[in-house]
């Protein structure tokens, strides 16, 4: 089933969110939603906080930028309850864009190599060493669940520029190929 991606402005999307247990109600169906969810709109990623629900869960498949990025090829994952545990000081510069932000494009810098403990769609432990986009795109859906958005690490400058057009998506006077919710 495909869901109303909640827009920028939406309190949902500032809240910290909560670990889940595997036992969450229709956690697989969620999961399975928001993955046609995310590619109904064309997305990379998905977070709970974007469909409204302020739990640790988020979802990638980058596989379709793999044509300029091949390392992006196989990278498909569910994140449960997910912990960065290490970031380098080292950062990379990539423009960015998001579901619930829709047309603002933003250069972010972000750690370029981090280590994040997880747990998979079937709730086994994973620790993984993202390096180069992986960190940077599972970084974005990172900060979702934690209240954050890809705008708030862009210059106040820049922020201040944007203010206008992000008024306004937090209005809905915005438009999408996919549902949304303001």
């Amino acid at each position: 089933m495909i869901l109303p991606i909640y827009l920028y402005g939406h309190p949902v999307l500032r809240k910290k969110s909560v670990d889940i247990e595997p036992d969450y109600p229709g956690l697989k169906e969620l999961i399975a939603n928001m993955f046609e969810t995310m590619y109904k709109a064309e997305g990379v990623g998905l977070a709970a906080p974007q469909i409204g629900l302020n739990i640790n869960l988020f979802v990638i498949d980058a596989s379709p930028l793999a044509k300029d990025e091949p390392e992006l090829k196989d990278f498909k994952r569910v994140f449960i309850n997910p912990e960065v545990t290490f970031n380098t000081t080292e950062k990379i510069t990539i423009e960015e864009g998001c579901l619930s932000i829709p047309d603002i494009h933003e250069n972010v810098s972000r750690p370029s190599d981090l280590t994040i403990t997880y747990f998979n769609e079937n709730f086994e432990q994973v620790t993984e060493r993202l390096t180069g986009y992986k960190a940077i795109v599972m970084q974005h859906e990172y900060d979702h669940i934690n209240g954050i958005m890809f705008v708030d690490k862009i210059s106040p400058l820049r922020r201040r520029m944007l203010q206008n057009r992000l008024n306004s998506i937090s209005k809905g006077k915005v438009s999408t190929s996919y549902r949304v919710k303001i």
